[in-house]
């Protein structure tokens, strides 16, 4: 198969198929935890994030990402001391070691024998014939004060130890899209081909495994001209060699220089991370090579 073709036939998300029990796992995890008596009344979101909810999953990493946002209690942050508004403590019953137990005993009732709780951050709700495996987390409402009146708006995550993080996933929802429009839906189906030049990679045993979420934040940091190029091999091209180029020596100095995830609201690299530049440049160099391009 010539490899323009090759790229063209990898550019489609999931299949209906696969789009059908991703959709209804999500519709019982939400069934789930609507039929658990002890969230009765209590204030929670449940929602798609990651890849699944943005568009950019492909067959092989097909799983659903859920989170369950409590909105009982609001954490914070701030840039400066300060620049949080007054307010009062939380008094309620909802901590995360309470949201957390409950969620456990929700999902298990609804998938019995099917959730593996042993993780330090979310649920994992083995797969059916009819669904896909799934990840659940909870977590609360987040605000990250810049000043009183400007702030972000994303979610708490506790971990089973105590230790905490942040993520933002409607930026991240937000962003794509806008980028996808951008390059009129080029952006999207190049994060697709790159996922599933990783797959196959992965498969013929030539390179290691990749996070999706990882790859999905490399091409998103190609500029959106790499996007419009004439062909699918022009494109993948312009992509690998950004990537390439761009992630040589140690991480900037300068703050406007340092690459962000998707949500543009935390930085790509740093040492909490799973990753760092070189296996971003190691990713590229493999899928260089596996695509065949000429040195």
């Amino acid at each position: 198969m010539e490899l323009e073709e090759k790229l063209s036939s990898w550019i489609g998300p999931s299949s209906p198929t696969e789009q059908d029990r991703q959709d209804r796992t999500e519709r019982m995890i939400r069934e789930g935890i609507k039929e658990h008596t002890a969230f009765q009344g209590c204030d929670l979101a449940v929602y798609a994030k990651g890849s699944y909810a943005n568009n950019t999953n492909v067959r092989t990493d097909s799983d659903v990402d859920i989170a369950v946002q409590c909105g009982e209690a609001m954490y914070w942050d701030e840039a400066t001391k300060g620049a949080h508004p007054p307010s009062g403590s939380y008094t309620g019953i909802w901590t995360p070691p309470r949201l957390r137990s409950e969620l456990e005993a929700a999902l298990k009732a609804k998938f019995p024998g099917q959730v593996d709780s042993s993780g330090s951050t979310a649920f994992r709700i083995r797969s059916g014939s009819a669904r896909v495996d799934a990840d659940v987390v909870p977590c609360f409402d987040y605000r990250y004060y810049i000043s009183a009146n400007n702030y972000r708006e994303g979610a708490k995550v506790f971990k089973k130890n105590g230790a905490s993080l942040q993520n933002y996933s409607q930026k991240q929802l937000e962003n794509g899209r806008a980028k996808n429009t951008r390059t009129t839906q080029y952006y999207k189906n190049a994060v697709r081909i790159m996922k599933r030049v990783e797959n196959a990679m992965v498969s013929e045993g030539v390179h290691r495994v990749v996070p999706s979420f990882f790859i999905e934040c490399l091409v998103y940091n190609c500029p959106d001209s790499v996007f419009l190029a004439s062909t699918w091999v022009k494109t993948i091209e312009g992509v690998i060699v950004h990537i390439w180029g761009e992630l040589q020596g140690d991480e900037p100095s300068v703050d406007s220089k340092r690459w962000l995830e998707v949500s543009e609201c935390k930085y790509l690299f740093h040492s909490a991370q799973d990753w760092d530049r070189q296996d971003g440049r190691d990713f590229v160099k493999a899928a260089w090579n596996y695509l065949g391009y000429a040195a």
